[in-house]
């Protein structure tokens, strides 16, 4: 069959394609259609996901009473973009808050679980006497800790790795047992490669305007509990209620705010199993896909051509990865650049037992594992202790983390040796007796972008040579955060950028 061109532009009717049906894609058309709403402009959304399903990694399922998160289980409260969209289309009301009376985590030593020391983010303690008396660090490692104060800023102004400014402000110890566990649970990254500037850039902020990392926590403090009129920082922070701690989810899983985003969506907007095989740029600044798969109301068979729709502009909300293959005909300079980010992948084992198959109280929220214990997972949730309605009453369910950029060998295990570890490890470190009453393996292979140093010279080159090219737009978390607020202000922001050039558009019409 010969390739067919579909055009259906009409009038003043705008054609905008966006590449990618996880978050960050339908934060980016659901945008696009409240833009021309708002402004009047007649847009014509087509949301193209080769998968049979929208959301990516945010994926949900229900089993006998389970709720069962199979990517991430939370959202960042911190920074307002996933909230806002949350209230927008109405579905704040769904978010449940974390348990505050479990609200604490627990770092791995010498295989035993010891609590975070209060006050302590990431590498910023508050308060110091909580660690002063925390067996997690030595004597010499609490005395290096407190020696923060005196070290001087850094004379170069560079990107700089984690593992180098933590043990630089803080020591060696204090890095490898807890710097380190507190942030692969996040990045899954090798901390010697990992940009300060990129992914953790509020710490540099915080010794370059303090001088030290204990300074500038003791004082933001001081300032919160100042502007609380003379009320704690933790006390201030629980008057907000539980719908607005430091992470929320929805009662009934991620999987419910995927589908109330997709809901939002007209019919026909959203193209599940169809797939975009290349893009073309096309004259008068117009974009053409080469797309496979699944079209409105039919199949394309396998063994014909791609069919052609060309579009008014474009945003690739797909992983870094998948961009640089889309745009390597267009732009082969910024193609590489694209492919230059690297990817690492998890695999997480969910499992559940009864409650008194568990020895450990579970008053957390979970526990991070230090490479230096030189154990088989990174990290565990407790679910059911972190938000309500996870596991049946009576029941807990666990989420144990594998892989990331430090252990990429564990990805190529088959599902009974990563179940096998998982068990093995929740047995020495918690406690848990005999078999799981239900147990799954979810494998995301190179879903974690990996922001190593010089991440952010890297990403200004890529919005660079991709301003140069009108009505394209890239999107999601390979470029500057990997967090679903994150993603959600990325498809926006994307989103908002295109609505304006069509404005400009119309207007010169």
């Amino acid at each position: 069959m010969d390739e067919t061109q579909v055009d259906e532009t009409q009038g003043q009717t705008r054609r905008v394609a966006v590449i990618g049906g996880g978050i960050t894609g339908l934060a980016a058309a659901h945008r696009l259609v409240e833009l021309g709403q708002e402004r009047g402009v007649a847009v014509d959304v087509t949301l193209f996901e080769a998968g049979d399903r929208p959301g990516g990694v945010l994926q949900t399922e229900r089993h006998d009473g389970y709720c069962v998160e199979l990517g991430p289980d939370s959202m960042l409260t911190q920074v307002p973009w996933g909230l806002d969209l949350c209230r927008r289309i109405g579905f704040d009301e769904q978010l449940i808050g974390t348990n505050d009376a479990h609200r604490q985590t627990y770092i791995v030593r010498g295989g035993r679980l010891l609590r975070l020391p209060e006050g302590l983010a990431i590498m910023a303690p508050s308060r110091i006497w909580p660690t002063v008396r925390s067996p997690i660090l030595s004597a010499a490692g609490k005395a290096r800790l407190a020696c923060e104060v005196f070290v001087p800023q850094r004379g170069e102004s560079g990107d700089e790795s984690l593992a180098d400014f933590a043990r630089r402000r803080l020591g060696r110890e204090t890095f490898e047992r807890l710097v380190q566990p507190l942030v692969s649970g996040i990045y899954m990254a090798d901390p010697e490669l990992l940009s300060m500037r990129a992914a953790l850039p509020r710490f540099v902020a915080m010794e370059a305007e303090h001088r030290s990392l204990i300074r500038a926590a003791r004082r933001a403090v001081r300032a919160k509990t100042k502007s609380g009129a003379g009320a704690s920082a933790d006390d201030a922070a629980k008057s907000s209620g539980p719908r607005y701690s430091m992470f929320v989810a929805p009662r009934e899983g991620l999987g419910s705010l995927i589908s109330a985003l997709a809901e939002r969506l007209s019919p026909g907007v959203l193209r599940l199993r169809t797939r975009v095989e290349r893009i073309d740029r096309l004259e008068g600044q117009r974009w053409r896909l080469h797309v496979s798969g699944q079209t409105t109301g039919s199949e394309i068979d396998s063994g014909t051509k791609p069919m052609a729709e060309d579009f008014d502009a474009l945003i690739v909300a797909a992983p870094s990865q998948q961009a640089a293959h889309l745009l390597g005909p267009v732009d082969p300079s910024l193609a590489a650049d694209l492919a230059a980010i690297q990817h690492a992948g998890c695999a997480v084992v969910i499992a559940a037992y009864a409650r008194e198959q568990v020895g450990h109280p579970l008053d957390g929220f979970g526990f991070v594992v230090p490479q230096v214990e030189r154990r088989d997972i990174i990290a565990c949730t407790f679910s059911s202790v972190k938000y309500a309605g996870r596991a049946p009453t009576g029941d807990v369910l666990f989420r144990v983390f594998m892989g990331g950029a430090t252990r990429p060998d564990l990805l190529e295990k088959d599902n009974g040796e990563l179940l096998s570890i998982a068990d093995r490890e929740l047995h020495d470190l918690v406690g848990v007796r005999g078999d799981a009453k239900f147990a799954r393996v979810a494998r995301w292979p190179n879903i974690m972008p990996q922001y190593h140093v010089g991440h952010l010279a890297l990403i200004d080159r890529i919005e660079t040579a991709a301003a140069l090219l009108p009505g394209l737009e890239l999107a999601g978390n390979s470029y500057r955060g990997v967090g679903i607020p994150h993603c959600i202000h990325s498809g926006e922001q994307a989103a908002e950028r295109i609505a304006a050039l069509l404005n400009e558009a119309v207007a010169d019409d």
